[in-house]
């Protein structure tokens, strides 16, 4: 085959997989938003605005110029099918990348020109590596929304292919233009992703091997380029990035600050200065003929000006875009912004770990203040504000390489237990803290630090997704932790999966059977290590080059991250361009295997229309592999009929009456209505506040603002009061009620600041040598000097109450007692827990926040009480103070999870809308758990005519986990209607309630959302309970069995499961609870069936009851008491109830041996570690002594518990005349006498 035609069949085939991606990637993509970011990402582009730090205006641009072509309600399709294109077009790049290596394994004959076999076997290899990764699971998933990964995937395969045209053209004239347009693509990556730089090592690689084709590199060389490659993608993610920003920051603060221009105006300058030099130093070096840098200040450029579209994010923000996070409209806030600030940083390679003492430092920023000038113009200017304090750990808790650490706030008690399980020893540190004091601290060995990296980082968070991609997966359950049943690798043979998961054959449905248990048999990890051994074997240059990609997309990065337990998502998209160097490992194999067999063929074999036979017959099996991916792939990938996550959002919105405020919280009930609204204009009037991003000046700003329909909030605090690191805690100091208006005056006023003051007792000494020192706060300058007796009151924040000091003086407490120490300025404070809000009850039924038939419940005033255990409140929290005091009861506001962190009292205060809460001047006692509050008729209206369940109800999509954990956990829907059919039946409408549950069962499927999910760990199973009690309550007994019949069934079949696997106990425990609760109701309708005289039936019922549990299951629960009773009344020869006492008193006998025996044994330990830290008296045996002294009192309290089951069994033993079972329970008992 000539050059020619192998050129042309290459492009066919090429565009052959290019079809072949985009015709699967086309038929399931997500017809509109999903979770997580794409809601955001979608309304973002829509309209131009700003999304989340660090930004993506590239994506941002690309995902405008496709929703041009089409409506707001097909807008989402337009960005999802641009990234199934995008995402196919990575996977011909790929082709055509991995052809470019094959090449220079399958040389060609001496004429330049491949045999018909070779370029069969050239072209399969491209083909197989193509479509392996095509159907792999982590780039698929990816392909079918709208979020960034794909085109980042784009421009990751884009500039490797770049480099494989310049590498092929590097003698030619013009060559170089290939590395300039590389350089553009990696500036403009720079707006999607920042993971395409890490290709920066691979492609200096292929530079200098080009460059010395034919002659080697000693090891020094070459760790002289690896060298270079760190310098470049070092300049680029810590110079440019960070610094050109930061430089233009500067001039902006002299050209503002100085010459009192607006803000931008020195940015602007700067970038224009700056393009200036660069085009003047390309004129120079052409002039000179100097290639080398005028090669090298082009690419610099290039990259400049793929980094200047973040220009784009200055202009919209300033223009106050509907979505503004951060709101960066100055290169000041820009800079943070592109550093992700609000997300904190990590150790990488020295630091702290997870319980490493800290010390806090003052830090200042230049915050963007407009202000009047002394002519009373409004005009810009920067001022110096307290940003947030700044961590400093002390070197006695930093180590080497961290990689069991938390966050700034020591993480220890989110993170202690899930680290301790790497923890061999613990061992306790200790350091002297700046007021002298020695401190302990746990810290982990270099060892335990290795671990836990090996087990969860590498393997857990790391190989787990490659065996994904490579191997097969066990289901689609979120892993947050390695265990057995979720999230893990699973190849599908059998001898390989069992050793590490145990035997799933019996399995629940909803873990069995789970679409995304995908097998490959691990054949695309068997072609991959054939493709990689070979390329090794025969290209070490080409071998190293992919490797590079391979380790710097998916080690590298583990490595960088450094993250910690319990990831909110799964993480495997981080490393897709890991998958892709693999892939091209994969597709390799096919020209191995080719070059392999051809090798040791007979010259009969060697003919040409065999070797054209061998290298078909391989191509063709090889492809079997992707087809086998795209089977098992497709049922759990395909989105093309999933439209849950808009609709959640929009019966969210609906949930809010007209100009209506709705707090929210989190990602999965904020960006979908954020796409709802700003994309299909649902509900415009609606103002969405976020309680993780009020946190945040620029959230609060925007609040101020007028956006779509929904009017400005009015706020009384000015933006001094919401700065970065102002205001992030506000102390509570102070007991006497205080109106709204009075605190958040209060708190405006500069002069109203608080103390933290450390004072002592001098005539109170410990222990004969160390006086009594403490701390607490005081309100006012005057008496920081001298600490009056009342303001150590118990009713008062303070560390040691004034009645303990007190008992242990032995007498009343006088001033000159007290010696200040030192002082602390706080800031401003909450001067109350009591805060009185005023109603106006005319508006309230005016603007429809509640009805007139509730006018006679509406209060004067709202009195909003924080409990005494709470010290301070947040930032969120005091916007919410600031939101209630210009509040005139004239637009609804209402809450998702009755305010989730938000906790100043405002809970007693509610009324329940089905899917919000609405804050209302009538008093209650809600909880997520008790409606005590509500419009039963409104709600029923709501649920029929207002929200919808089109999505839910479908049975035609796959539900993955996030689906589940949403709808099942988060805002269980079955708790919904559930909670709705309660408030119909308080209302006595029992016909409508029935209705709402009957639209429970089709609108909440149970093929959708099995009634058994237990190791989910939801609230699912409880509200299916509570579905079965309200149809036995309106007499619907056939549908409860039928529910209850199913739901047990099940749970017998996870009761079984969950109990041969050690590392099941909590969900077999969970399952057991649930199987009590559903004899505890099954009896109570077996007792309703023999009050009715239904005795034939009754029996029947209790038989069935009676087979889902055994006593050695349950030897504590009450249930076989009823078991007894009722036997004994249905059964004239007392013969089951008989057996059924004896049982249970051989099981309540052997459960408490082996309780007593535990005790023994916990007793003794207790005693041992007492000893142990009598001697010692080191933090972590006293812990120990803690944990053993809590074991023994949960003993004590489970041996009581088995005296009382025995003393009732004894007695009803006694009325029956089991005389052998009262002698042997008498025995026991006993014992405890005694």
């Amino acid at each position: 085959m000539d050059k020619k035609n192998f050129t042309l069949w290459n492009r066919i085939v090429a565009l052959a997989v290019f079809l072949v991606a985009a015709v699967t990637y086309l038929l399931t993509i997500e017809p509109t938003a999903s979770f997580w970011d794409c809601g955001e990402f979608i309304a973002s582009s829509y309209k131009l605005e700003v999304g989340h730090p660090p930004g993506n205006p590239v994506f941002q641009l690309f995902a405008r110029f496709a929703t041009i072509f089409t409506g707001p309600e097909h807008a989402a399709m337009a960005v999802n099918a641009m990234n199934a294109i995008l995402s196919a077009l990575t996977i011909m790049l790929l082709y055509l990348t991995t052809v470019f290596l094959v090449k220079r394994l399958v040389k060609p004959g001496e004429d330049g020109n491949y045999s018909l076999a070779k370029a069969i076997a050239i072209f399969g290899s491209g083909a197989v590596g193509a479509l392996v990764y095509t159907f792999s699971d982590t780039f698929w998933f990816s392909a079918v929304e709208g979020e960034v990964y794909a085109m980042s995937s784009l421009f990751t395969a884009l500039v490797f292919w770049a480099m494989t045209k310049w590498y092929e053209q590097a003698d030619e004239p013009y060559a170089n233009r290939w590395l300039v347009l590389i350089a553009l693509l990696m500036g403009l990556s720079i707006g999607i992703h920042l993971l395409n730089l890490l290709t920066i090592p691979a492609l200096v690689f292929m530079f200098y091997y080009r460059k010395r084709e034919d002659k080697e590199y000693t090891s020094k060389q070459l760790v002289g380029i690896f060298g270079v490659s760190v310098v470049i993608l070092a300049f680029i993610l810590y110079g440019i990035i960070p610094y050109l920003p930061k430089i233009a920051a500067a001039f902006d603060l002299f050209f503002v600050n100085t010459l009192g221009l607006p803000f931008n105006t020195g940015a602007a300058f700067f970038m224009l200065a700056l393009l200036g030099l660069c085009f003047w130093g390309l004129f120079e070096t052409a002039k000179r003929k100097n290639a080398l840098w005028n090669t090298i200040l082009l690419c610099f450029t290039m990259i400049v000006i793929g980094f200047s579209i973040f220009t784009i994010v200055i202009i919209r923000s300033s223009a106050k875009t509907p979505t503004n996070e951060y709101q960066p409209d100055n290169p000041y806030t820009l800079v943070r912004y592109l550093g992700r600030e609000q997300y904190g940083s990590n150790p990488l390679i020295y630091g702290q770990a997870f319980d490493s003492p800290y010390t806090l430092e003052k830090v200042e920023y230049w915050a963007p203040m407009p202000g009047k000038n002394e002519f009373g113009e409004i005009k810009d200017k920067y001022i110096k504000a307290n940003g947030p304090d700044d961590v400093k750990y002390y070197s006695e808790g930093k180590m080497l390489f961290p990689r069991m650490w938390s966050p700034s706030d020591g993480g220890y008690q989110s993170h202690v237990s899930f680290y301790k399980e790497y923890i061999d020893e613990p061992e306790y540190k200790t350091y002297r803290s700046e007021d002298g004091r020695v401190q302990h601290f746990l810290m982990p060995s270099f060892v335990d630090n290795l671990t836990y990296f090996f087990d969860y980082q590498m393997n857990w968070m790391y190989w787990r997704y490659f065996m994904w991609n490579f191997a097969g997966r066990q289901n689609d359950i979120h892993g947050q932790s390695p265990n057995q049943f979720a999230g893990n690798w699973e190849s599908g043979i059998g001898f390989l999966d069992e050793p590490r998961l145990g035997d799933q054959s019996d399995a629940p449905g909803y873990l069995l059977d789970n679409k995304g248990k995908n097998h490959y048999y691990m054949l695309p990890l068997l072609l991959g290590l054939i493709g990689l051994f070979f390329q090794f074997a025969r290209d070490k240059r080409g071998s190293w080059v992919t490797f590079l990609m391979f380790f710097m997309t998916g080690i590298a990065i583990v490595i960088y991250l450094n993250q910690p337990p319990y990831q909110a998502r799964e993480r495997d998209y981080a490393y897709a361009g890991s998958f892709y160097a693999f892939s091209i490992w994969v597709g390799m194999a096919v020209a191995a295997l080719y070059t392999w067999i051809s090798e040791r063929c007979t010259s009969k074999c060697k003919q040409k229309s065999s070797e054209v036979v061998v290298a078909s017959a391989i191509t063709f099996v090889a492809l079997l592999v992707p087809a086998l991916m795209a089977a098992e792939n497709w049922d759990d990938h395909d989105r093309s009929n999933r439209y849950t996550a808009v609709e959640m959002a929009k019966n969210y919105l609906n949930s809010v009456g007209e100009n209506g405020i709705l707090i929210t919280h989190g990602d999965n009930d904020t960006f979908p209505l954020w796409y709802a609204q700003e994309v299909e204009g649902i509900r415009t009037d609606v103002r969405i506040a976020n309680t993780s991003l009020l946190g945040t000046d620029w959230h609060i700003d925007q609040m101020k603002w007028a956006m779509n329909d929904s009017a400005p909030l009015d706020l009384k605090l000015g933006p001094k009061k919401y700065l970065y690191g102002t205001n992030e805690f506000i102390y509570i100091h102070g007991t006497s009620p205080r109106t709204i208006s009075e605190v958040v005056n209060h708190i405006n006023d500069d002069n109203n600041v608080l103390y933290y003051v450390r004072y002592s007792i001098p005539s109170l000494v410990y222990d004969e040598y160390e006086t009594f020192e403490d701390a607490c706060f005081v309100a006012s300058r005057k008496n920081v000097s001298n600490i009056a007796p009342d303001m150590l009151k118990d009713e008062v924040y303070v560390a040691t109450r004034k009645s303990d000091i007190e008992e242990m003086l032995g007498r009343e407490l006088r001033p000159e007692d007290i010696s200040v120490d030192s002082m602390e300025e706080m800031g401003a404070y909450v001067p109350t827990r009591k805060i009185i809000l005023p109603v106006d009850k005319e508006n309230v039924i005016k603007y429809g926040i509640l009805d007139e038939k509730f006018s006679g419940r509406i209060l004067d005033e709202v009195v909003l009480t924080m409990s005494k255990d709470k010290n301070y409140i947040t930032k969120p929290e005091l916007f919410m103070l600031d939101l209630l005091s210009n509040y005139k009861w004239d637009r609804p506001i209402n809450m998702l999870s009755m305010g989730g962190d938000i906790n100043i009292g405002q809970k007693s205060y509610l009324m329940y809308e089905g899917f919000s809460y609405k804050f209302v001047p009538v008093k209650s006692k809600m909880s997520s758990a008790d409606i005590s509050f509500a419009d039963a008729e409104d709600l029923y209206d709501k649920m029929k005519n207002v929200y919808t369940w089109d999505a839910l109800k479908r049975t035609d999509y796959f539900v993955d986990y996030h689906n589940y954990y949403t709808f099942c956990g988060v805002l269980s829907q079955r708790q919904l209607f559930v909670n709705v059919a309660k408030e119909l039946i308080k209302a006595e409408e029992r016909e409508k309630a029935l209705e709402i549950l009957n639209m429970c069962r089709e609108y909440v499927p149970k093929e959708n959302f099995p009634y058994d999910m237990v190791f989910y760990g939801f609230t699912n199973e409880a509200y299916v309970l509570e579905m079965i009690k309200l149809y036995y309550a309106l007499s619907e007994r056939d549908v409860a069995e039928e529910m209850l019949y199913e739901l047990a069934e099940s749970l017998r079949v996870s009761a079984d499961f969950f109990k041969k696997h050690e590392y099941a106990s909590e969900e077999y425990e969970r399952v057991m609870d649930i199987l009590s609760s559903i004899e505890e109701i099954y009896l109570d309708d077996v007792y309703e069936l023999m009050v009715d005289e239904a005795k034939e039936q009754a029996l029947a019922n209790l038989d069935r009851a009676y087979s889902w549990v055994s006593i050695e299951e349950l030897p504590t629960d009450a249930c076989w008491f009823s078991f007894i009773m009722y036997y004994n009344y249905l059964d004239p020869s007392g013969d089951k109830a008989a057996k059924i006492a004896r049982d249970y008193a051989d099981a309540l006998i052997l459960e408490l041996h082996s309780v007593v025996s535990t005790y023994d044994t916990v007793y003794s330990s207790y005693k041992s570690a007492y000893s142990r830290y009598q001697k010692t008296q080191k933090e972590s045996d006293a812990q120990k002594v803690w944990e053993y002294k809590d074991m023994i009192q949960r003993l004590d309290d489970a041996i009581y518990d088995l005296q009382v089951f025995m003393e009732q069994l004894q007695s009803r033993a006694e009325d029956m005349g089991l005389t052998d079972v009262v002698d042997l329970l008498q025995e026991k008992l006993d014992l405890f006498n005694e």
